[in-house]
């Protein structure tokens, strides 16, 4: 089978098992309040995996863009990405460890051909929560699988990712990946078997007081490698190989004077990520996904200045990165222009100050350690992000006082290195009280910035914590405090109103006949919610929510500020 059919193979073996496709969601999470990214197919779909009906049903596929930086350390080797591809099928309450399992090795070795003599698993081993899944591991011998580890909950775990929620043991795919003869043991340690895939079963609820209790719907969650399986089905050893990078990397050879295989794969890899990531619409900045994002293009310029390229390569390779993947993903086309311009504009600026901090990074290091002020410097003068700091010293044996740099940036801005790794305080499926009344909150306040200012105010972004809400729109200047008092008092007095919350279920098509306001439906399926508060509000949105609007309490404005060319945003709370 070609490598480049693998997509819709993918999705249309699935549909053949009754599960309807869904879309592929923005890599900026539009419901999930604790993280920066979607890092993971499931992320859009929380609540439904919580018990809420999905309008698709309760089988579903999709192949979901993701992004995550807790494992960019790592990028460099052979199958480590920052932004990748997943492949994903859900059961919501539907069937169960058979069936996923079954549809696993049946999509692998069936539809995909790979030699199952090739393939390992691994399965819980059990301990005083949870007993051994031997359920899983017995399913995996009645198909012809003989390799089989059982490790501990560090390794086939999920969740939950609070401190409570669904979680479940996990059973993860691996794949020989070299030419050497298959061993007869599976070393889970050994780097040439390869994580290809693995089907989460959240099967218990994690209550407050530590004890795990049989969840009512249970779930079926597979997340599967697309990069990775393609490279398989090219017959390469790293992703950097195969077709969907190669080119990336062999533009960067013929940019580069040196050939240091480290550097152009991070290279590649970050300029990769921040295309996808400028097309949708994040924008560089230094807090939340504009840092990530001007952290990613600044390490990948300094790789660039290692590998002695001596003109601006940033917008070449976006360029390449957009031709790859446009056929796929439509916007990379369509915002090419912002694309280009912005990452350009980022290079320019970064390289102004680029050889004056190096030169006060060798300065700072003669003495094996860099204080945090020091670092702080390196970042507020010259613009090296922490990372880059860290990861410059490493390469010399120099210690970062991390701590300190935290102190000092915590002075100017409120940013921590939690946020760089895209996590906040609350867990994943955070549907708490507080947070459910400022997801409610969050569209009186976009419906009244566009009777304030009119339709032309689109939603840019949001994010929710059971501390506060906050939401970017389009607009290109400061609100006045007289126009803050104005959409206060549009929100305050809708909420004092009592107007019901109603939910209803119709088709895209209908939404947008009934003027329901939805800036994210591009992704969602054939059917939707839409959620109405009075004649107020009316947005597409898949929760949680309040009953009523008098639920909320008092709505207040605590902070606006831009974020972005024409994009500005607002914090608020309910007190």
């Amino acid at each position: 089978m070609k490598a480049k059919e693998l997509r819709k193979k993918y999705i249309e073996f699935f549909k053949k098992k009754k599960h309807k496709e869904i879309k592929n969601s923005s890599l900026i999470p539009e419901n999930d309040p604790t993280v920066l990214f979607t890092t993971a197919g499931m992320h859009p779909l929380v609540p439904f995996l919580l018990g809420e009906k999905h309008p698709a049903g309760k089988r579903l596929v999709n192949l979901q863009r993701c992004l995550r930086t807790g494992d960019i350390e790592e990028v460099g080797d052979d199958m480590h990405l920052t932004f990748f591809e997943m492949f994903g099928n859900w059961s919501l309450g539907d069937y169960w460890k058979e069936d996923a399992i079954n549809f696993t090795f049946e999509f692998l070795t069936k539809e995909l051909k790979l030699d199952k003599d090739r393939l390992a698993v691994s399965v819980f081993m059990g301990d005083k929560n949870a007993p051994k899944d031997e359920e899983s591991a017995k399913i995996w011998k009645k198909v012809g699988i003989k390799r089989i580890a059982y490790l501990d909950k560090k390794e086939n775990w999920w969740g939950p990712a609070g401190k409570t929620g669904p979680c479940g043991p996990d059973t993860e795919i691996f794949y020989w990946n070299s030419d050497d003869k298959v061993p007869e043991k599976f070393d889970v340690k050994n780097e040439k078997w390869v994580e290809i895939g693995n089907n989460v079963f959240m099967q218990y609820n994690k209550t407050s007081k530590g004890k795990y209790e049989e969840l009512e719907q249970k779930n079926v969650d597979f997340g599967g490698g697309y990069e990775r399986i393609y490279s398989i089905l090219e017959g390469k050893k790293s992703l950097y190989e195969c077709s969907l990078l190669l080119p990336i990397v062999e533009k960067i050879k013929e940019l580069s004077k040196l050939g240091d295989e480290f550097s152009i794969r991070k290279v590649c890899d970050h300029i990769r990520a921040a295309t996808f990531l400028l097309g949708d619409g994040v924008v560089p900045s230094n807090v939340d996904q504009g840092y990530v994002l001007r952290r990613l293009i600044r390490v990948a310029i300094r790789h660039g200045n290692l590998l002695k390229i001596n003109k601006d390569f940033t917008k070449e390779l976006a360029e390449v990165v957009i031709k790859i993947n446009s056929k796929d993903y439509p916007n990379l086309k369509e915002k090419k222009k912002f694309i280009l311009d912005e990452i350009e504009k980022e290079e320019i600026k970064f390289k102004r100050t680029l050889e004056r901090g190096l030169r006060r990074f060798e300065k700072f290091s003669k003495n094996k350690k860099i204080s945090g002020k020091e670092s702080f410097l390196l970042f507020q003068s010259f613009g090296f992000p922490l990372e880059m700091t860290l990861e410059m010293a490493k390469e010399k044996k120099v210690k970062v006082a991390v701590g300190g740099y935290e102190k000092e940036f915590n002075k100017h801005q409120k940013l921590s290195r939690t946020a760089t790794k895209g996590k906040f305080g609350s867990g994943l499926a955070d549907t708490s009280e507080k947070t459910t009344k400022l997801h409610t909150a969050c569209h009186l306040l976009h419906s009244a910035l566009q009777q304030v200012f009119g339709k032309n105010v689109e939603q840019r972004g949001s994010n929710i914590n059971h501390e506060r809400l906050r939401f970017d729109f389009s607009f290109d200047r400061k609100l006045t405090e007289e126009e803050v008092v104005k959409v206060e008092k549009l929100v305050n007095d809708t909420i004092q109103k009592g107007l019901e919350v109603i939910r209803e279920e119709m088709s895209v098509k209908e939404a947008k006949k009934k003027g329901a306001e939805g800036v994210f439906a591009h992704k969602y399926g054939e059917r939707v919610f839409v959620y109405s508060v009075g004649s107020f509000s009316k947005e597409i949105c898949s929760g949680p929510h309040v009953k009523n609007t008098k639920d909320l309490g008092k709505f207040r404005i605590i902070k606006q500020k831009s974020v972005g060319s024409g994009v500005r945003r607002i914090r608020a709370v309910l007190e």
